[in-house]
């Protein structure tokens, strides 16, 4: 395929989430929702629609506004919205033994996503605090989930992170983790439990509180005005001995097991370096994550990086060594993970670094279309194809682009 530059790439992109747009009315409700890609991932995503509308503004704000509006259309009254919203069809039988229902006729799945709709609100459409339903619905994500009172939330299995199969939840939940066999048993328990936080914590665990999470959710608590988490996070979450971030972990499957731990040989993996996204981290952790792990031409600074763990991490791995496990962000670069590092890039002011980064998965995205993920080593497309949330190759390749600001902030000098 030849290269795509400029206008070209914009018009990729557009196509992808316009041929990726789903629309209808449910029970006297219209929807207007991406989704993520048309055969794998029908259904409407809720980490996926905030970055869709991130990716709309630069085409149809009303767009935008309306993939952010239909995920509101389906809060609960208290302002919980799960992760995943079966608009025009029920959740199938095969998927229902490792999707997060109570029972096929669930309108949506139990469980959470990165909880980033009040931040997706603020870059794509407007002032989020003036919307009762965002302003409900993140009540909601810290009165259920920060549990220790310190504005950090805790999740209940890996997937509620996003990151599904991503090698740092493995020594956490073992042969239960997600894409694993047991995985489905794990899903089954906490159906069991009613999906919520306090008795699954009764019950033994195991519960996370996860720095990429945490990482979106400080950036809604900043969109909403309220005081910022990142103090907290880097107390609790930073290893300085290391330089990188890691996530605690509550509880075992052991059933008794409360105290809060972490792992001593910890995968490095992009959640380490997420906090990089936050507008306020301290410079000096900032800068030591680029300089001695993002930029690391060993590490994460592949030609067609950020890979989603580092390429000198033994979990990192490009395929499944089995072919009947899919164990996603165990390796490849998703386009997402890599715009909200490069936000760090240009905040601490590695500019150029920034626009080789947006060059480079401008070029992969060119050379192999909307693609779930990529080779980091060659630009190779991997997993779904005309997959919606790569739309976001534009805010690293064309950052002036856009509609509205990425609220960027550099620190100030001196």
């Amino acid at each position: 395929m030849a290269t795509v530059t400029g206008s070209s790439l914009a018009g990729l992109c557009r196509t992808t989430l316009e041929r990726n747009s789903r629309e209808g009315v449910r029970d006297g409700v219209r929807y207007r929702y991406t989704a993520p890609s048309r055969g794998r991932y029908p259904w409407q995503w809720y980490w996926d629609s905030c970055f869709a509308a991130i990716a709309w503004r630069r085409f149809d704000p009303e767009r935008a506004r309306a993939e952010l509006e239909t995920l509101l259309a389906a809060a609960a009254p208290d302002g919980f919205i799960g992760h995943t919203i079966f608009w025009g069809e029920p959740v199938d039988r095969v998927r229902r033994l490792f999707y997060n229902v109570r029972s096929r006729q669930d309108f949506m799945t139990a469980t959470i996503q990165p909880p980033l709709l009040a931040w997706a609100w603020a870059v794509a459409v407007g002032d989020p605090a003036s919307v009762p339903g965002i302003v409900r619905h993140h009540d909601w994500i810290e009165r259920e989930r920060a549990l220790d009172g310190d504005g950090l939330l805790w999740i209940i299995q890996p997937d509620e992170s996003g990151l599904d199969g991503s090698p740092e939840f493995d020594s956490t939940f073992g042969w239960f983790a997600d894409g694993l066999p047991g995985f489905p048993l794990l899903v089954h328990r906490n159906r069991r439990l009613g999906f919520e936080i306090e008795r699954i914590a009764a019950s033994g665990g195991p519960l996370v509180c996860d720095t990429a999470v945490n990482v979106l959710h400080g950036l809604s608590r900043l969109a909403l005005g309220r005081p910022s988490i990142t103090p907290v996070l880097v107390e609790r979450l930073y290893d300085e001995r290391r330089g990188v971030f890691r996530q605690l972990v509550r509880g075992s499957r052991k059933r008794g097991s409360r105290k809060d731990r972490t792992g001593h040989r910890a995968p490095l993996t992009w959640a380490a370096l997420a906090p990089l996204a936050l507008p306020d981290l301290p410079e000096e952790i900032g800068r030591r994550l680029v300089e001695q792990h993002l930029l690391d031409p060993g590490s994460f600074w592949l030609p067609f990086g950020p890979p989603s763990v580092s390429a000198s991490d033994r979990s990192f791995s490009l395929h499944d060594r089995f072919l009947f496990l899919r164990r996603y962000w165990r390796g490849p670069t998703w386009i997402n993970a890599a715009w909200l590092l490069w936000l760090g890039l240009v905040r601490l002011g590695y500019d150029a670094q920034a626009a080789e980064l947006g060059a480079r998965l401008a070029r992969a995205v060119s050379d192999a279309g909307l693609r779930e993920y990529y080779d980091p080593f060659t630009g190779a497309g991997m997993g779904a194809t005309d997959f919606s949330w790569s739309a976001l190759v534009l805010e690293l390749a064309n950052p002036d682009g856009g509609a509205r600001s990425s609220h960027i902030d550099r620190p100030h000098a001196g």
